[in-house]
């Protein structure tokens, strides 16, 4: 593991870990509170309704999305020193940053479209994920040195 204090990002690296984190848990969480969870975090009413007939599907979607948001974190970690380095470190946390700031982002061209399907989760689930993929980017830049094989 590199110089944890003399890395610039490591704060914004760790901050964006927690956060996926914290975004895999609220994904698991819907699993075990159910339909009622799942439409309250945004995953719309026919993930809703096969997890009320006990459908196999919604459950290892969610599990998928966690898995992935922990290993976004772990990347984020990586990256801040506080885990040994993963493989294409620099790679991942850009191709990690970007899908969380076009996440956030795809809600601009997505309401001028359809404007019908804008509710308050859309604007603040994008709001939200781009704010992590802004973390991550200053994490990012700030650590882009540091992160050099």
């Amino acid at each position: 593991m590199h110089n944890v204090a003399a890395n610039p990002g490591t704060t914004w690296l760790i901050i964006g870990g927690w956060l996926s984190v914290v975004a895999a848990l609220l994904h698991i969480a819907c699993i075990f509170g159910g339909p009622d969870w799942y439409r309250f975090l945004g995953a719309g009413e026919g993930m809703a309704r096969a997890a009320a007939r006990g459908d196999l599907r919604p459950t290892l979607i969610t599990l998928g999305i966690a898995a992935i948001l922990l290993i976004w974190a772990g990347y984020a970690f990586s990256g801040a020193g506080s885990l040994p380095r993963l493989p294409l470190l620099r790679t991942g946390l850009i191709v990690i940053t970007a899908i969380y700031l076009l996440r956030g982002l795809i809600f601009v061209p997505l309401h001028l479209w359809r404007p019908q399907h804008t509710d308050s989760f859309a604007i603040w689930s994008s709001l939200i994920v781009f704010i992590y993929g802004a973390v991550y980017a200053a994490g990012t830049f700030k650590a882009w040195r540091h992160l050099a094989p």
